[in-house]
């Protein structure tokens, strides 16, 4: 179409979109370029012809009513989120959990009785509790939290600690059944999350965070060869941590039977309602 102007030519093809094809939708301004090569957009599934790019995207987005669709489907979500994992909430994760077999290793060196290497085994146990302060705070504050952080934190802290506790009683130096208590809380409270994380999440308490700190110092002082007025101390912040890990545990189970019970009478008053 010789000597016809670029906006005559949008004009007209606009105008035959609008006639001759049944729910089409005409763009003006702007996109009238679109319309002067012949572009469409259909009202249906959004067809977009003649515009690459950004110009695409933002034209479906228009007539989806502003929902912009993510470039690449599926694909690029995936990548997306793949790119996600390696932040460094998460490396800081997994080095936690690489410490665990360091740990092990540096903790039963030499029969598990010399105090060099135990030294060597304080020193990755204070790094993985340092990196769990860390990677939490990191995580919430930068918006850095993933499925994986989600399930590899809590299980490299465990890890961590359940490895400290076990060799403590294997050698000798903790009697076993702080260890029971300890490990059979952690592992209690944490089935007890998810059978009532349908009812909603028991949040963290303050009680439960004093439990964690007491738990980590009290295992580090075991962990180092102490004599003398240290030993002595060792045994009673250990003693502190027990309290605090029988009382804190029977606090979670206090608060998931509430929220087992409010969610409950929750839906059974939704039910009512959508019987009437």
């Amino acid at each position: 179409m010789t000597g016809v102007p670029a906006s005559a030519a949008g004009g007209s093809s606009s105008a035959r979109n609008a006639k001759g094809v049944p729910g089409a939708v005409s763009v003006p301004g702007a996109l009238g370029a679109a319309g002067a090569s012949g572009s469409s957009v259909a009202a249906g599934p959004a067809v977009v012809s003649g515009v690459s790019g950004s110009g695409a995207d933002s034209l479906e987005s228009d007539v989806h009513g502003g929902a912009k669709a993510v470039r690449g489907g599926k694909l690029g979500a995936a990548a997306v989120n793949q790119a996600s994992l390696w932040n460094i909430a998460n490396i800081l994760t997994m080095i936690r959990l690489l410490l665990v077999p360091g740990f092990v290793a540096l903790m039963l060196a030499d029969g598990g009785y010399d105090p060099a290497w135990r030294s060597l085994a304080w020193a990755a146990f204070a790094v993985a509790m340092i990196t769990d302060i860390f990677d939490g705070h990191l995580a919430r504050t930068y918006d850095l939290v993933t499925d994986f952080g989600k399930i590899a934190d809590p299980i490299a802290d465990k890890a961590i600690m359940g490895a400290a506790l076990i060799c403590l009683s294997a050698l000798g130096d903790l009697p076993w059944w702080v260890t029971g208590v300890i490990l059979g809380r952690e592992l209690g409270i944490t089935l007890l999350r998810f059978v009532v994380i349908r009812y909603g999440v028991i949040p963290a308490s303050r009680g439960g965070k004093l439990k964690t700190l007491t738990q980590g110092v009290a295992v580090g002082m075991y962990v180092l060869a102490l004599t003398g007025p240290l030993a002595t101390l060792r045994f009673w912040v250990m003693a502190a941590a027990v309290v605090l890990t029988v009382v804190t545990g029977l606090d979670y189970v206090r608060q998931a039977i509430v929220l087992r019970r409010q969610g409950i009478a929750e839906r059974e008053a939704t039910s009512m309602e959508a019987e009437r």
